[in-house]
């Protein structure tokens, strides 16, 4: 993400990496339309019943992300034909989910792939603006609109503040198990992000040699977007891997 020269396979995965984490927060991960570094010869989305999980699975699934005593109260979401719906009221002010490659951003080579399962749990501050902007971008994804399209209507949402500006302490549990984030590595990475409205990780010190944290815009993964970022409200996506999945189970030493 420092660099402008084409990354690297482990840059690759890194990258892969915060782009599920933030959805996709998908993100996480919206893009200008057209924009997109793979547009030209990324593959096009799959029949939308590619994407659609049992419902009680995708329940189980999107609790994974969090510890139970946080998913157990938590708002739960379930993707269906036209975007997302509450399947679960929670009582705590965490909504979970499971994020599909496509509500992440569009220059992330694996963006249509059906196996991306990236089960996640945004916390009481990030709901009005990251979960927010997720279910805006896979709605108008599935309604069949081009990138252009979805990037004006959000344009429009944050300008009206019909979606809030990002508030402090805005974070997102990433500690499933059973998550399959990527075709790189192990396919999945239990970890937690956090939300910053900054434009780089600088005080963070992100992507540094023998810092354990994974920075970049929330907009873009890969360079060459300076110009688009720069007319978006700044969003960045901190990356921070944990030593056990939700459940407390210990991560494998060799995992993604």
């Amino acid at each position: 993400m420092k660099s402008h020269s084409a990354p690297s396979r482990p840059d690759i995965a890194r990258i892969g990496q915060l782009g599920r984490a933030a959805a996709y927060s998908a993100a996480v991960l919206l893009g200008l339309a057209g924009a997109s570094l793979h547009a030209k010869d990324a593959p096009r989305m799959a029949p939308v019943d590619a994407y659609l999980m049992d419902r009680a699975a995708e329940i189980t699934l999107a609790r994974s992300a969090a510890p139970e005593s946080i998913s157990k109260e938590a708002t739960i979401l379930v993707l269906t034909r036209k975007g997302y719906e509450t399947a679960v009221k929670g009582t705590n002010g965490f909504v979970c989910y499971v994020a599909r490659g496509f509500g992440g951003a569009p220059d992330w080579p694996e963006r249509w792939d059906p196996k991306i399962l990236a089960a996640a749990c945004d916390n009481p501050s990030a709901v009005p603006t990251m979960t927010a902007l997720l279910k805006l971008r896979t709605a108008l994804t599935l309604a069949g609109k081009t990138d252009a399209e979805v990037m004006d209507r959000i344009k429009t949402a944050l300008r009206t503040r019909e979606i809030p500006p990002l508030q402090a302490g805005a974070m997102c549990y990433m500690m499933s198990k059973n998550a399959y984030l990527s075709a790189q590595g192990d396919h999945n990475m239990a970890h937690v992000m956090f939300y910053v409205p900054a434009r780089d990780g600088t005080t963070w010190g992100a992507n540094l040699p023998g810092s354990p944290l994974i920075g970049g815009s929330y907009w873009y993964l890969l360079p060459g977007h300076e110009a688009d970022v720069a007319t978006l409200p700044p969003i960045s996506v901190f990356l921070l891997a944990t030593s056990t999945y939700s459940d407390g189970t210990p991560v494998a030493p060799h995992a993604m």
